[in-house]
């Protein structure tokens, strides 16, 4: 189905969502249409976020928003679908477009396989109607799904379209880029060779896979790693916990500004128990680069200032290998919590591999590993 044709039949002026490789055809779509416009697209931090940003749009002009995520945002709108959007509370009515990874059948990496299989249940649990969009559904079975669902709309229900893998397209280009020049696997190279043999625990994405793939390049044992291949913004909150219970272990998280963005409170918590042995490096690209590359706020953002203001007693920038090497050796050397935002260019290797070993071998190997030290 051509992503424009669903638009039209949606109806909707505003959009906002997190991307997901899933609608990448919906996402370029917003983005050569209306570029990062308040009035009509907006990227939020997180799913739960997009669903309260929807909701205010609807309180000021009574219309209809549309709210885009992967299913793995389902987690993030349960809360504000049951106690904001609910017809028992505001009846707040919203058209949620969901990527559906891990569909079952369909092969998908370890993190989608069962939310793709409670996707429609989650969805049906909160009261929200359904329709699924495969690669064969047509326009006008799409148009007579919309038709059903402006009657649950209308009674201050919400519905959800479920988009199945191919199930979108469209021909339009969109080039995501930035001015920053350092590369993010040859900066996960240099922490790696920072960290020598202290446990690192990386965000879900292409950092973990370049993580993964640096071990495999250097003749290393992938033990010292935690990768933490999806629980998106949650990376620095495991990396707190085993900071917290090894205290005499220097910890290193590599994170992304996604990532930061979608569960920033955790800086805060960070910050308030300032661990000694933690440091925490963000890799900022300004981009879900993973999902294909659309604009995070973060590259307009003064993330050494929140790191501050959160109680990070040692917060810097850097934008060149030899400022990050420096600033690694720094953070080694002074046992204190520290944050290395390091700015970093979109892109990354087009034959870039995936972990070959499982999640759960990963988490017994880091365990065994953490037991030695």
């Amino acid at each position: 189905m051509k992503v424009e044709k669903l638009v039209e039949i949606i109806g909707s002026d505003f959009y906002t969502g997190v991307p997901d490789s899933q609608l990448k055809a919906l996402c370029n779509y917003l983005m050569n249409e209306y570029g990062i416009d308040q009035k009509h697209h907006i990227i939020a931090a997180n799913e739960g976020n997009c669903t309260a940003l929807a909701a205010g749009y609807h309180l000021a002009t009574g219309k209809v928003p549309v709210v885009y995520m992967q299913n793995s945002g389902e987690g993030n709108i349960i809360n504000p679908v049951a106690s904001l959007l609910n017809d028992q509370v505001y009846a707040i009515p919203v058209v949620f477009i969901v990527g559906w990874r891990g569909e079952p059948g369909i092969h998908d990496e370890p993190q989608h396989i069962y939310q793709g299989e409670v996707t429609v249940k989650l969805l049906e649990d909160m009261d929200i109607k359904t329709f699924v969009i495969g690669k064969d559904t047509t326009d006008e079975e799409v148009a007579s799904a919309m038709e059903s669902f402006r009657t649950v709309l209308a009674a201050g229900k919400d519905v959800a379209f479920v988009i199945r893998k191919g199930a979108l397209s469209y021909d339009g280009k969109v080039k995501y880029e930035n001015s920053n020049t350092m590369v993010r696997e040859e900066i996960i190279q240099h922490i790696v060779k920072a960290s020598g043999e202290d446990p690192i625990v990386s965000t879900t994405g292409k950092a973990s896979r370049e993580l993964f793939e640096t071990r495999v390049a250097n003749g290393q044992a992938h033990k010292y790693d935690f990768l933490t291949v999806g629980s998106m913004g949650h990376s620095s909150s495991i990396a707190l916990g085993v900071a917290l219970n090894k205290p005499n272990t220097r910890v290193w998280c590599v994170d992304g500004d996604g990532a930061v963005l979608m569960h920033m409170g955790a800086m805060a918590v960070l910050g308030a128990n300032a661990p000694k042995n933690l440091i925490h490096v963000v890799i900022n690209n300004g981009a879900h680069e993973t999902v294909g590359g659309m604009p995070t706020v973060a590259a307009n953002l003064d993330l050494v200032a929140i790191a501050k203001a959160c109680g990070y007693p040692n917060a810097v920038s850097v934008d060149s290998f030899e400022a990050l090497d420096a600033e690694l050796e720094a953070a080694k050397a002074r046992n204190a919590l520290s944050l290395i935002e390091v700015k970093c260019s979109i892109g990354a290797r087009e034959d870039l591999g995936r972990p070959t070993t499982t999640a759960l071998e990963n988490k017994q190997n880091f365990m065994a590993y953490l037991k030695t030290l």
